[in-house]
Parts: structure tokens; C-alpha cells; sequence
């Protein structure tokens, strides 16, 4: 698995809702760079475990689209004498 990098833009907002996080959940200040700290740690530590349920779901909801495929062609089956 490659590493998960976001731009800057992407880093500075994720950082503003860590912040923003802080300040009303927690009543609490946290700076720019102990923000962005913070990202990094669950973005080592954790990411991986949300990347792989991702994946998963998107495992899942591509199987069910190929049994539809399968259904469809199936139907379209004409009778005939010879058997599978």
C-alpha cells in the first residue's frame, strides 16, 4: 500500500477541523502545528484500518453489481438441449 498524502489545501483544512474539533467538543485550544501532528499520528496509526474498510465496502458493493451482471445474463439464456 502506497502512503496516503494529502495536498496542502487538504492538510490545512483537515488541521482547521482538528481545531475546530478541539475548541467545541473539548473546550480546549491546540495550535497549527500540534494539530497537524495529531493528523499525522491517526493518519499513521489508524488510517490504514479505515483505508481497508473502504476497500472492503467497496469489495462488497462491486460483488453484489456482478451477481447482478450474472442475473442479467442468465435471463438472457435461451433453452436448449445441451446441459451445463
Amino acid at each position: 500500500m502506497s502512503t496516503i498524502a494529502f495536498s496542502k489545501d487538504e492538510t490545512a483544512l483537515l488541521v482547521r477541523k482538528i481545531q475546530l474539533y478541539f475548541s467545541q467538543e473539548l473546550s480546549q485550544q491546540i495550535g497549527q502545528f500540534d494539530a497537524e501532528f495529531l493528523l499525522d499520528f491517526f493518519s499513521k496509526e489508524v488510517g490504514a484500518y479505515y483505508y481497508n474498510r473502504g476497500l472492503y465496502d467497496a469489495q462488497s458493493a462491486l460483488n453484489a453489481k456482478l451477481e447482478d451482471v450474472q442475473d442479467a445474463i442468465y435471463q438472457l439464456e435461451q433453452h436448449t438441449d445441451f446441459k451445463r
